[in-house]
């Protein structure tokens, strides 16, 4: 990957996490001010030793640390990741947090994660309404799908057309992966030759998907060249986007990966390809490096896709929709590496590396903004983990409270606050970890 592709990676995640963080850190400030909390900081990623920028108005501080791993409020009279013991020793003041009734210190604990469910399904409802929604039919992947190495061991063929997963009737062909690995499927019904078939899953081919990191099956193409790069040797030999790759060294050629798997057989030496461009039939020899002739295909192109336009009043309920099904999804993610024995944690959890991998090589609104819906709905979850040091364990404790009429003592929350540290800095340092060792990894 070249730099610039990496810094407009790393641009993306910045600016996405950044606009989360604040956002959530403004869910627990703004409920604290309301009800005469006093709030003593307020800050954009964290600020040990020192702060890149700060400034003071009224009671808070505002600043942007230098520690690029999240973002805090710092709310007098509470227990929090700032450790701050002198304070708690002090007698209770009426604006500080541990003074204020159960019920409005439960509102601030709940405000950022609210924010982020709130934003999460504010984001879907504005990409539907400005973007609409596209996705492609199974019923028009009508060339049937390309089986790799690891769809054929189970039985699956090119050219097969998926109809179900565990005899469910599916729309979307972009949903067949998640749904094979999320629901930890049994079998695939195909249609063969006019025939309705059904292939079993057998064990460890979720594990195998996982680690491939790729889809089950994509949808076959037509052998047309689209997208050639002018730096590649297909154009500089003359081929163009549009022309139909009708044989390689004398071989017909129907379908686009069978013409790439052939090219790629003959790497370094020169591949005689014959093609179709308009009614002409031309013929070229470029000598192929190990990247192949520097083409592709556009699916949309060749295919029926369904288009869904939104009104704005249409897209309220449809962001919704959405904003549950990637919460439901990612908790079923999470469920898998506790319960499955075809997920392992190692290969599936991921820090910041993984998350930033996910954002596209050049800067698309689009992407991003759908990537910043599904990242402000994990924030909400994790931060509801009864975990303490997340907001998740503070409610938990609010909770108790309010049930027993018993309030924990500072000390045992002191104590919690200081296991949760542990715990968070633990998993954060472990996730990161596995990027830096498949990266270094992938080198050898």
């Amino acid at each position: 990957m070249e730099t610039s592709e990496i810094l407009v990676k790393a641009g993306q995640l910045i600016l996405s996490l950044s606009i989360l963080v604040v956002l959530h850190e403004m869910g627990h400030f703004i409920p604290a001010k309301l009800f005469k909390t006093k709030v003593e900081k307020f800050y954009l990623f964290f600020d040990p030793w020192f702060s890149l920028f700060k400034f003071k108005k009224g009671d808070t501080e505002y600043g942007v640390g230098w520690l690029p791993l999240g973002g805090y409020v710092k709310i007098s009279g509470m227990i929090d990741e700032s450790m701050d013991k002198e304070q708690m020793n002090k007698p209770p003041q009426p604006w500080e947090f541990r003074s204020k009734p159960a019920w409005q210190r439960l509102i601030i604990m709940i405000g950022g994660v609210t924010v982020n469910l709130i934003l999460g399904f504010l984001i879907y409802t504005m990409i539907l309404w400005h973007w609409g929604d596209d996705y492609l039919p199974i019923r028009n992947a009508k060339y049937g799908i390309y089986a790799d190495s690891l769809a054929r061991s189970i039985g699956l063929r090119d050219g097969d057309h998926i109809i179900a997963i565990d005899s469910v009737k599916k729309e979307k062909f972009e949903d067949i992966t998640g749904d094979v690995i999320l629901n930890e499927a049994k079998t695939i019904q195909v249609e063969r030759d006019g025939k309705e078939m059904s292939i079993v899953i057998p064990k460890g081919f979720v594990n195998k998907t996982i680690n491939k990191k790729a889809p089950i099956a994509v949808p076959r193409m037509l052998s047309v060249l689209d997208t050639l790069s002018r730096e590649g040797v297909g154009f500089k030999a003359g081929m163009r986007d549009g022309d139909r790759v009708l044989s390689v060294n004398d071989t017909a050629v129907t379908y686009f990966m069978d013409m790439a798997k052939m090219i790629r057989r003959d790497t370094g030496k020169a591949v005689k390809i014959r093609v179709l461009r308009g009614a002409d039939t031309l013929t070229f020899n470029p000598v192929v490096p190990k990247e192949g002739i520097g083409a592709s295909y556009i699916a949309d192109k060749q295919l029926e896709f369904v288009h869904l336009s939104y009104s704005f009043g249409e897209a309220i309920p449809a962001g919704f929709k959405k904003a549950m099904s990637t919460l439901v999804k990612y908790v079923q993610q999470l469920r898998l590496i506790f319960v499955s024995p075809e997920v392992k944690a190692s290969e599936s959890l991921g820090g910041f590396m993984t998350i930033g991998s996910l954002f596209p090589s050049v800067w698309d609104w689009q992407s991003f903004w759908t990537l910043t819906a599904l990242l402000s709905i994990i924030l909400a979850f994790m931060n509801i983990l009864p975990i303490p040091a997340l907001d998740g364990g503070h409610v938990l404790f609010l909770i108790y409270e309010i049930i027993t009429g018993r309030k924990p003592s500072e000390k045992f929350m002191e104590y919690a606050q200081i296991v949760g540290m542990v715990i968070l800095f633990g998993l954060l340092l472990y996730a990161n970890g596995l990027d830096v060792w498949r990266w270094i990894s992938s080198k050898f």
